[in-house]
């Protein structure tokens, strides 16, 4: 491995933009799909990356960037409470990292695994990405051909691309779609030609509101575990362990904090970011200050009103295509969760709790008491997590 000491300050930028590029195609995604500003996502990734790693004492080479957990839920509370409400949930969802920073600190993180367990966070993983599966679906039929045209591209630089290609395969399918939609005379320019060059993102001021919160509170359990997963993760590329110092406590309330940040300026959540992880072990480069260029990279480049205003022409057709892939792998994710931890299906008490909470997301289940009103991925998870604290944990067949 390189000594990140000898890297000079030439070669620090270097690094650091190129880790930002890997970033960059599912940090904006995920905005273009909410409706919000994917300037505010890429200043919020780089203010949240930053406070992240004041918080760990700028030890642990961890990038943040914009959660795709909280797509779904993020589209469903807009359409119920309004952006500015939704945007408050998304603050308490900072709030929960800080109460489990707290229990990890205090009680271990064996606590919050006998939590949330597998049984619990696979089905949740898997309703996040097939409760959008539909979204997808429905963009990409604008033009098929762009869809599919994006889609081959991004997996085939999945399969097959080399170095620090084939950890941007978002971007690679966004970049290929956009020039076969260019060539086709698909794509407005105007726009981008009236863009200013310099323009502050569209920010905007959370409302409270507490059906949001109650909604978007037991979605952030999906995210809290693959936190824990990224930092071990980590570990491993970095041959040291940050679970114990700066501590798993100080990684998540920076992830926490970050969370609350974006969300008071109109972001998305933030997360760590595997494909960063992937880069770092891919060029060998652990060093914190790398990352924190990249954040200072995002934060500039959120500011140029020209990238902004390209961002907004990316068809919906070449969005669905990726979305077609995308949400799939998510589903993946969650089922390999499952095999992974061999979690037995054939478990009454296991069986029991996955199909609740397929069935109750999918089916769209809602739970109103007073004025609130809960559903979703947000109750189903609720029950998982209930479920598995009250059912017995007998060898039933």
């Amino acid at each position: 491995m390189k000594e990140d000491k000898k890297l000079g300050f030439a070669h620090k930028i270097v690094v650091g933009a190129q880790f930002l590029f890997v970033a960059f195609g599912a940090t904006v995604l995920v905005p273009l799909l909410v409706g919000l500003d994917p300037s505010v996502a890429l200043f919020t990734a780089g203010i949240g990356t930053l406070i992240f790693h004041v918080v760990t004492k700028g030890m642990v080479p961890i990038f943040l960037g914009s959660s795709f957990a909280f797509i779904a839920p993020i589209v469903k509370a807009t359409e119920l409470y309004g952006l500015p409400g939704t945007l408050s949930g998304l603050v308490a969802v900072g709030a929960v990292y800080g109460v489990m920073s707290a229990l990890v600190r205090f009680r271990g993180v064996g606590f919050v695994s006998r939590l949330f367990p597998p049984i619990v966070v696979g089905p949740v993983i898997m309703l996040i990405g097939l409760s959008l599966a539909g979204t997808g679906v429905d963009m990409a039929k604008e033009n098929w051909l762009l869809a599919i045209i994006s889609l081959l591209t991004t997996v085939a630089v999945s399969l097959f691309g080399k170095g620090l290609l084939r950890l941007i395969p978002i971007f690679a399918g966004i970049v290929v779609g956009y020039i076969v939609a260019s060539v086709l005379g698909l794509i407005d320019f105007q726009p981008i030609l009236d863009a200013p060059w310099f323009a502050w993102p569209a920010f905007v001021r959370p409302e409270f509101s507490w059906e949001a919160i109650i909604f978007m509170i037991p979605v952030a359990i999906a995210p809290v575990i693959e936190h824990i997963g990224d930092v071990y993760a980590i570990n491993e590329v970095a041959g040291k362990d940050f679970v114990k110092d700066p501590g798993l406590h100080r990684t998540m309330l920076g992830d926490g904090l970050a969370c609350i940040a974006a969300a008071l300026i109109g972001g998305p959540p933030v997360t760590t970011y595997s494909e960063v992880t992937g880069a770092i072990s891919l060029t060998k480069i652990t060093a914190p200050v790398v990352i924190r260029i990249a954040a200072t990279f995002g934060i500039l480049f959120s500011v140029l009103g020209k990238i902004s205003a390209f961002l907004k022409t990316i068809p919906n057709a070449v969005l669905g295509g990726i979305m077609l892939l995308l949400f799939g792998t998510i589903a993946s994710v969650g089922v390999n969760n499952l095999v992974k931890n061999k979690v037995d299906l054939g478990n009454t008490r296991n069986l029991v709790i996955a199909s609740l909470i397929l069935t109750l997301g999918i089916g769209g289940a809602e739970m109103t008491i007073g004025n609130i009103t809960i559903g979703g991925i947000g109750l189903s998870a609720l029950v998982g997590v209930i479920l598995n604290l009250i059912l017995p944990s007998g060898k039933n067949k």
